[in-house]
């Protein structure tokens, strides 16, 4: 026989049970329904550390280049307007195959990605339900319990089957595929902005002293350039500056030594 006292603990005891479970339940749908917004958002933001990286690295690349020529030059003891036209013709030059190379690199990426997602539809179309249960396994495979994970992909599938399968399967945001044109023109005017800090020193410095003035200002800017993508990628600051300005030193003194005897001999 039950007694009142036991039936009222053993009721307290299943509804504390009750609105335990409900909570953790409403902890697991909180902790994993946002999850994918997250991403997106986490996403967005390393797409966007990318191209300030390949922004940075571009002015990189037009400092040592248009260094290396331009030093190059002026060892050879060339004429001011010899060296005016080299240097200027070393920017163009390094800028226009910067802006080519990097429209060429992510067309061919855009492409790819176009290829995944037309397959991917196709895929959709042909057999939904073995979609919804590899979506249901990759949402799963975050630490969404298993029933969970079936309805929050039973939602996404709903909503935009495509951009999900994209997003979690194959990390690609159907709505934010890389424009080639702005790669290219972002890449050319990140060289043009490297390569004429080497290109000003060496053109707005009295002669006798242009080529130091010109390696000083190059190591400063390789060494704050060095500094920038380190911190944008979470490494080391000084060995990164360190890299970059010896990359940058030797550039120059392999180029120099090489105009000064080219210069000697004509």
């Amino acid at each position: 026989m039950t007694h009142p006292e036991e039936g009222v603990v053993a009721t307290r005891n299943n509804g504390q049970r009750e609105i335990s479970g409900q909570r953790s339940g409403g902890e697991a749908s909180a902790s994993a329904l946002p999850r994918p917004l997250a991403e997106a958002d986490g996403g967005e933001i390393a797409s966007r550390l990318n191209w300030l990286r390949a922004g940075v690295m571009g002015a990189n690349d037009g400092i040592v280049s248009t260094a290396g020529m331009v030093v190059g030059v002026a060892g050879a003891a060339v004429s001011d307007s010899a060296l005016l036209a080299s240097s200027i013709a070393a920017v163009v030059a390094g800028a226009l195959s910067m802006a080519v190379g990097e429209y060429v690199s992510v067309s061919s990426q855009r492409d790819s990605e176009r290829a995944e997602l037309e397959h991917e539809s196709r895929q959709l179309a042909a057999n939904p339900e073995y979609g919804l249960e590899q979506l249901t396994r990759l949402i799963e495979a975050k630490g969404v319990d298993r029933s969970l994970a079936g309805e929050v992909a039973a939602q996404l599938m709903e909503r935009d089957a495509l951009g999900a399968h994209a997003s979690l399967e194959l990390g690609i945001d159907p709505n934010e595929l890389t424009n080639p044109w702005h790669a290219g023109v972002a890449s050319m005017i990140a060289f043009v902005a490297g390569g004429s800090i080497p290109l000003a020193a060496i053109l707005l410095s009295p002669r006798t002293n242009a080529v130091l003035i010109t390696g000083v200002a190059v190591i400063v800017s390789l060494a704050i350039t060095g500094v920038v993508s380190a911190h944008l990628g979470r490494a080391p600051k000084l060995r990164a500056a360190v890299r970059t300005m010896t990359g940058g030193i030797l550039a120059m003194a392999v180029t120099y030594a090489i105009g000064s005897f080219v210069g000697a001999q004509i």
